[in-house]
């Protein structure tokens, strides 16, 4: 790995080049629901006025999805960002595997497949269930399920996630019914039995990340697993049952459910199945995906442990080759900006809350676990809390920032990096006022860490990866009028992320760096990878996305 190469004119500055990410923060198209812009953000408003100021696109083709109707998210904007470049992501991926049929074609494919052939075994699919984009598509499961009758597969049983987060909150039954029509469908000539057997809300089984709560896990483990739950005719029947016993609970907070027939279970997992995990997003796949393959596993105990052939649609952990089997291969990212300043020999600091700590660290390297030189790097883990993010809408902000200050303060680090997620994590509850605290609560943390570069004679950077605190009312997608809830007459909650741009704020307190707007127009986060560079007096990698600044 080439180290980067010095500015002839500029060195940069005495202090570290801080890059402060505001997770979910963007710049709203629409006054009402935009609780960026209702917050009391007097620090915002502060380098409105007194830093370089621009904006950047953080959705669609500008980070690698499929199309610009697609929304960011923290993980694809964290590539963007820490690799400096756009590389096609997980869900433009899949797509093209299953339209060039690679993937049907591919040896995972074809073993999963022969293996519930030769042993009259049920082949399972285990997923996020919506059309949101961000972890997976419902139509790469249908196209699966399509495939699988071609091939002659008899049983097939689908074990199903309830979104509520990167679609509306209480849209599960739009999903189920669409999806029940389709197995029947399928299923009309008697040839094939498929069906739902299990599912929950995706925030109380299985899809945990980052080891914050493996208890969700568990839960999901059973029900997927073993059909260990309270049991109903059908998922349909689940979801009314469920949303009638906990009003005006959201989705993707479903208690688990499993669907009976005949009295028994419909789908457990038994010995010679095959199981496939269709996320195609890595952070909330890990943990179930270990618990299938390690022999050594001791999070919990998962009782008789079936003995399947498991694959995920994509690998989540490539140092750590999770899973072993995949079904799509992901992208190739090297000579990140982490990678580049390990191998040019300056220390850097990566810290975030448990929520997004692998978002500053895994996904900004890469997708790559571990440091490039343990010698240089510092990366910190501030726990979060286990509690409903709407109950503290402060998350670990302070604590990050008591950290922060501190270091930026050390003279250690020539680049700091952090996280605040309350944006973002505080925004999918669709609680109006927990999210409008959660802006306020990262304002007030970033007028502490201004007063820290400007003590270090640092600069500071500030973007985000995504919008979704800004964009907090369902529209209507013809008008764009706010959509009303008619029992409580209030807007309904929006809980995805937006299609906004997010803002990117310049500050260099003691002007060393003459910093001035590029030329360049229409940038996306990818350029805040050059930014960084270019304002610690390096020369960017050519093929980086442009610096937003010029210097000297």
């Amino acid at each position: 790995m080439e180290a980067l190469r010095r500015m002839d004119s500029y060195a940069g500055p005495r202090g570290p080049v801080v890059l402060a990410i505001m997770d979910g923060i963007g710049l709203g198209a629409y006054e009402e629901g935009d609780l960026v812009r209702a917050a009391n953000t007097p620090t915002l408003d502060w380098l409105c006025k007194n830093a370089i100021v621009s904006r950047l696109k953080a959705h669609g083709t500008a980070v690698g999805m499929p199309s610009d109707e697609d929304m960011g998210n923290s993980e694809v904007g964290h590539n963007a960002i820490g690799c400096g470049r756009v590389y096609r992501q997980g869900a433009s991926l899949v797509n093209q595997a299953i339209e060039s049929r690679a993937l049907f074609e591919g040896a995972v494919w074809k073993e999963l497949i022969q293996n519930v052939l030769a042993h009259e075994s049920t082949l399972h699919f285990i997923g996020l269930f919506s059309d949101g984009n961000v972890h997976s598509h419902l139509n790469h499961l249908e196209a699966m399920l399509i495939e699988a009758q071609r091939a002659g597969v008899a049983r097939a049983r689908i074990h199903i996630l309830l979104d509520g987060r990167d679609v509306p909150p209480t849209s599960a039954l739009d999903y189920v019914d669409r999806f029940e029509a389709f197995l029947r469908e399928i299923n009309a000539d008697g040839r094939v039995d498929y069906a739902i057997a299990s599912g929950g809300g995706r925030m109380k089984i299985t899809m945990d990340r980052y080891e914050a709560d493996w208890e969700m896990v568990r839960r999901g483990w059973n029900i997927h697993v073993h059909g260990d739950g309270p049991r109903f005719p059908s998922a349909r029947a689940a979801i009314e049952a469920h949303r009638a016993a906990h009003p005006g609970v959201v989705d993707q907070d479903l208690p688990p459910f499993v669907i009976e027939r005949d009295g028994a279970p419909v789908g457990p997992i038994r010995d010679r199945d095959s199981v496939i995990f269709f996320n195609f997003r890595g952070d909330r796949a890990i943990e179930i995906t270990r618990a299938f393959e390690e022999d050594d596993f001791d999070k919990f105990d998962r009782g008789d442990r079936p003995e399947v052939l498991y694959a995920g649609m994509m690998q989540y952990d490539g140092d750590l080759l999770l899973p072993k089997r995949f079904l799509v291969p992901p992208p190739a990212i090297e000579r990140t900006m982490g990678e580049y300043l390990s191998a040019t020999g300056l220390r850097q600091l990566a810290i975030s809350e448990t929520q997004k700590f692998g978002h500053v660290t895994y996904f900004f390297n890469g997708n790559r676990s571990g440091k490039f030189n343990p010698e240089l790097e510092e990366y910190v883990e501030v726990p979060s809390d286990r509690v409903p993010f709407e109950q503290r809408p402060w998350m670990k902000a302070a604590e990050i920032t008591d950290r922060v200050a501190a270091e930026i303060c050390s003279g250690k680090y020539r680049h700091v990096r952090l996280n605040y997620a309350n944006g973002d994590m505080v925004g999918h509850t669709g609680n109006f006022a927990a999210v409008r605290i959660a802006v306020e609560t990262v304002d007030l943390c970033l007028a502490r860490v201004i007063e820290a570069v400007r003590k270090a004679q640092g600069i500071l950077i500030v973007s985000a990866d995504h919008g979704n605190a800004d964009d907090m009312y369902e529209r209507n997608k013809k008008t764009g009028a706010v959509v009303y809830d008619s029992a409580t007459g209030l807007p309904k909650p929006k809980t995805a992320h937006s299609l906004n741009p997010v803002p990117v704020f310049v500050f260099d307190p003691s002007g060393v760096s003459k910093a001035r707007r590029s030329a360049h127009e229409n940038l996306g986060v990818a350029s805040l990878a050059a930014t960084t560079l270019t304002l610690m007096g390096y020369r960017p990698p050519e093929d980086y996305a442009p610096s937003i600044v010029e210097v000297g």
